[in-house]
């Protein structure tokens, strides 16, 4: 599996069945929540982050990180999702809920990919990345 198909068949696998688990995830979120806020991606961003900190510090470079960390995770978070729905919030006149998006979305995906990271490191990982 060394070659650039292989890679690249890694990728598209991963980057499959990332994107559905982010169709259930916020589906599901905002079956539970509404839409008023948007929760669903919220929550595939700081759980996203959270993993992409963990595979960080513990899986090496190879195929694992090209099918968890750059197919999985990369289609599971969605950073074109969450600039879209703060840009409606914005225009629609509710710019606090803007703001806040902004705000706890990078804070706490900042604060989650830093503690994966540091649980994967100290379960035996490489605290690579």
């Amino acid at each position: 599996m060394e070659t650039a198909i292989g890679y690249a068949a890694l990728v598209a696998v991963g980057g499959a069945l990332g994107g559905v688990a982010r169709h259930a995830v916020t589906g599901a979120v905002a079956a539970r929540f509404g839409e008023a806020f948007p929760w669903g991606t919220l929550a595939v961003n700081a759980s996203g982050a959270a993993l992409i900190g963990l595979l960080t510090g513990i899986a090496p470079p190879g195929g694992m990180w090209l099918f968890l960390g750059i197919g999985v995770l990369g289609a599971y978070t969605t950073v074109s999702s969450f600039a879209l729905q703060t840009l409606s919030l914005w225009r629609n006149g509710r710019w606090l809920r803007a703001a806040a998006n902004m705000g706890v979305s990078l804070a706490l995906c900042l604060m989650l990919a830093a503690a994966g990271w540091g649980l994967g490191a100290a379960i035996g990982g490489s605290g690579g990345g």
